[in-house]
C-alpha cells in the first residue's frame, strides 16, 4: 500500500529553542545522559504496550517478546535506539515527542538564572527526555508507528534543534519508534560499542526490558560472519532492581534507578527499599528528591510512584498509592495482589491501595523522622525545598497529624534571619514557667511577622512566638490547634491572655487606667464608627501607639489578603483597635481639643496599624493628604 505524502514543516515555539540552546550547552559535560534518556523512554514504552495488550493482545502483532536495541552505523555516523513498544501516532508525535515542549516551559525558563551551573540542575529537574539527543548530534530522525495502526500510518519527524521540525507521514511495516543521531563530528566516540555498553551498564542495567546489542565479531569468526545478518545479544541484566535482595544492591544502583524512574540529574536525598510478605504483599522503593521538581505546584500536574502488578507496568503517577502532601516522592510500588487491569477508578475504592498507602506514608513518614533526628543540616536542606509541601499535610492526614507537627520547622522570635529550622518540641522545651500555649502570628512576609506591633508584651517577657509567613500557614493552624497538649494561640485575635505569665500589678495597673481613660476610649470609638468592632485598651503593646485585632473566631487580616489575592471574596470582618494609653502619640490625641483635627489623627493612627501589620488602605490618598496636613501644622507651630 502507497502512502499519500503529508509532509509539513513547523517551527518550534521560541522558548522550546531556548531550551534546547540551554540543554545542548549546560549538560554537555554530562552528555552521555542521553543515551540513558532514549533507553528509559524506550523502555517505558514498551512497558505501556505490555500493559495495553492485557485488554487487546492484538496490539502484539505477533510479536510479544518486546525488546530495545541500539545500534551504530560507522559510515554513516548514526546511533539508533529502537524499540517494538506502543509506538507513536502522527498526532501523539506532535504532542508529546519531548517533555520540553509543554505549557510549563514559560514558567521554568523564568526560574533560571544565568548560571550554567545551577541552570544545568534545573534543567535536570524540569526533564529533558527526548531532546537530550542533541547534545551529541546535530540532526535527529525519529520514525514510529502506534501498535493497531496501519503500516501506512508511520510518521517521521526530523529536526536539527535549531527553530523547526518536519513531519511526514511515511509507511512502516513494524511498530514502535526508532530515534536516529546523527552524531556531530566531535562525538564519534559513540559509535564505539564497549562505549556504549559501559553507559548501558552504567544507567540502564536494571530497565527490565532487554537491551539489545549486535554481538561483535573477531579474527576468523569476525570474516566468516561479516555478510551474515547481525546476531543481538542482551547487554543489561534486566532484572528489576527492586526484586533484588538490598544487601546486593550498591549505593549507586540505587542513585541511577531514581535518575531512570525521576529524569532527575541529581542523587536522590534519602530512600526506602521495603519489601511486605503476609495477606498483602508488594514491594516499595520510594525515594526523596534533593530539589523539588519545577512544577511541584502545577494544580494541573499529576503526581505520584509507578505502579506495577507482578513486574508488569500498570501507570504512571498512581497518585492514590500516596497522600497529596507527599506528592513530591518517586519511585515504585509492585503489588502480587492487584488485578493486572487494575484502573484509577479501582485503586479509588480498593482495600489493598488503601492499606498500601497507608504503610507508604508512614514509611516515608518515618524516614523524615530518621532525617530530623540524625542529619539535621540534610533535613534542613529538605524542608528549605518541600516544608510547604508537608505543612498542606495535618487537614489531609488526620490520623498523623502529630507525626506531622513534630516533622514542622519554623522561623521564631527565638532564632535570628528567615531560615525555618525550630522544631514545636524545641519551642515547648523553651517554654517559660506558666506558659500553657503555643503563640504565633501569621504575616505576608517574614519581615512584616518578625516587627509586627503584636509581639511587642511578648518580646518583653522574653516569650518565643512562631513567625508565620508562608502562604500555606493559614491552612495549617487552622487544622493544627494543639500539639501534645498546648494549644496554638494567634497573638493577633482576641482579647490577650497571658494566664500565670501576666504580671498582677501591671494588670491591675492596665485596668486602672482603662477606667480613667473612657472618654478617649469612647471619643476614638465615635470617630471611627463603622470601620471598628471597638477600641479598647491594649495589653500587647510596648513601643507602638496601635495596633488591630480581630475576634478570637474570626478570619485573620493575614488570611483575608490571601485570599483577595486569588480572586476570592473573604467576609466582612470589623477589627477592634487596641491603643497604648502610655504612648506619647495617644497621650497628645486625648489632650487634643479641635474635633477635626481629633477625628484626622484618629484615622491616621487607625491607617497606621492596618499598614504595620501589611494590610493596604482603602484610601492611600486622604491617609497622605491627613499627614500631610498634621505634618504642616506641627511646623508652623514649631516656625
Amino acid at each position: 500500500m502507497t502512502v499519500e505524502a503529508h509532509k509539513e514543516t513547523l517551527e518550534f515555539k521560541a522558548e522550546v529553542s531556548q531550551v534546547l540552546d540551554l540543554v545542548i550547552r549546560s549538560l554537555y559535560s554530562n552528555k552521555e545522559i542521553f543515551l540513558r534518556e532514549l533507553v528509559s523512554n524506550a523502555s517505558d514504552a514498551a512497558e505501556k504496550l505490555r500493559f495495553e495488550a492485557l485488554s487487546d493482545d492484538g496490539l502484539y502483532e505477533g510479536d510479544s517478546e518486546l525488546r530495545i536495541r541500539v545500534t551504530v552505523d560507522r559510515d554513516a555516523g548514526t546511533l539508533t535506539v529502537s524499540d517494538n513498544g506502543i509506538g507513536l501516532s502522527r498526532q501523539e508525535v506532535m504532542e508529546t515527542i519531548g517533555s520540553i515542549a509543554s505549557s510549563g516551559t514559560r514558567r521554568f525558563l523564568e526560574n533560571l538564572s544565568g548560571d550554567q551551573a545551577k541552570d544545568s540542575k534545573l534543567i535536570g529537574q524540569f526533564g529533558v527526555g527526548f531532546y537530550s539527543a542533541f547534545i551529541v548530534a546535530d540532526k535527529v530522525t525519529l520514525v514510529s508507528r502506534r501498535a493497531g495502526l496501519g503500516a501506512d500510518h508511520g510518521v517521521s519527524w526530523e529536526s536539527d534543534g535549531r527553530g523547526s521540525y518536519s513531519l511526514e507521514t511515511v509507511e512502516k511495516a513494524d511498530r514502535g519508534t526508532s530515534v536516529t543521531l546523527h552524531l556531530k563530528e566531535d562525538e564519534k566516540e559513540f559509535l564505539d560499542s564497549w562505549r556504549l555498553r559501559s553507559i548501558i551498564g552504567k544507567f540502564s542495567d536494571h530497565v527490565s526490558i532487554p537491551v539489545e546489542m549486535a554481538k561483535e565479531h573477531y579474527g576468523e569468526e569476525a570474516e566468516q560472519k561479516k555478510d551474515a545478518p547481525p546476531e543481538f545479544e542482551q547487554v543489561n541484566r534486566g532484572m528489576a532492581l527492586w526484586m533484588r535482595n538490598k544487601s546486593e544492591i550498591t549505593e549507586e544502583e540505587y542513585h541511577d534507578f531514581y535518575k531512570h524512574v525521576s529524569h532527575d540529574f541529581e542523587a536522590p536525598l534519602a530512600y526506602a527499599h521495603n519489601r511486605v510478605e503476609g495477606t498483602n504483599e508488594y514491594t516499595t522503593l520510594l525515594y526523596v528528591p534533593k530539589k523539588a521538581p519545577w512544577d511541584l505546584w502545577d494544580r494541573d500536574q499529576k503526581h505520584g510512584v509507578k505502579l506495577y502488578v507482578r513486574r508488569v507496568f500498570i501507570m504512571d503517577e498512581a497518585d492514590k498509592l500516596m497522600p497529596h502532601y507527599l506528592r513530591f516522592v518517586k519511585g515504585i510500588v509492585d503489588s502480587d495482589d492487584l488485578p493486572l487491569n487494575v484502573s484509577r477508578e479501582i485503586l479509588q475504592h480498593n482495600r489493598k491501595i488503601d492499606t498500601i498507602r497507608q504503610a507508604n506514608t508512614k514509611r516515608i513518614l518515618g524516614l523524615l523522622e530518621s532525617m530530623a533526628k540524625d542529619e539535621s543540616e540534610k533535613y534542613g536542606e529538605f524542608w528549605d525545598e518541600f516544608g510547604k509541601v508537608l505543612k498542606e499535610g495535618p487537614a489531609e492526614d488526620f490520623a498523623n497529624k502529630e507525626r506531622l507537627a513534630s516533622l514542622m520547622r519554623f522561623s521564631t522570635t527565638h532564632s535570628e534571619g528567615t531560615a525555618q529550622r525550630e522544631s514545636l518540641d524545641g519551642y515547648i522545651e523553651r517554654m517559660k514557667e506558666g506558659q500553657d500555649k503555643i503563640y504565633y502570628i501569621t504575616a505576608d512576609s517574614p519581615a512584616a511577622a518578625r516587627h509586627s506591633p503584636h509581639l511587642e508584651v511578648f518580646r518583653k517577657k522574653g516569650v518565643e512566638v512562631l513567625l508565620l509567613s508562608d502562604r500555606v500557614d493559614e491552612w495549617l493552624v487552622s487544622h493544627l490547634t494543639e500539639y501534645k497538649g498546648k494549644s496554638l494561640q494567634s497573638v493577633a485575635k482576641g482579647d490577650l491572655d497571658l494566664g500565670d505569665l501576666a504580671d498582677k500589678e501591671e494588670k491591675e495597673a492596665k485596668e486602672k487606667a482603662a477606667a480613667e481613660h473612657g472618654s478617649l476610649i469612647e471619643h476614638l470609638k465615635k470617630s471611627l464608627g463603622e470601620r471598628v468592632e471597638e477600641v479598647r485598651p491594649s495589653t500587647r503593646l510596648v513601643d507602638s501607639p496601635a495596633c488591630l485585632v480581630v475576634g478570637e473566631t474570626d478570619m485573620s487580616a493575614n488570611l483575608a489578603r490571601v485570599l483577595k489575592a486569588v480572586g476570592q471574596d473573604a467576609p466582612a470582618t470589623k477589627p477592634t483597635l487596641e491603643v497604648n494609653l502610655d504612648h506619647p502619640l495617644v497621650k497628645r490625641l486625648e489632650a487634643e481639643t479641635d474635633d477635626a483635627r481629633f477625628e484626622d489623627l484618629s484615622m491616621v493612627l487607625f491607617d497606621q496599624a492596618q499598614l504595620a501589620e501589611g494590610g493596604q488602605l482603602d484610601d492611600p490618598a486622604a491617609f497622605v493628604g491627613r499627614l500631610n496636613k498634621l505634618m504642616l501644622n506641627m511646623m508652623m507651630a514649631g516656625g
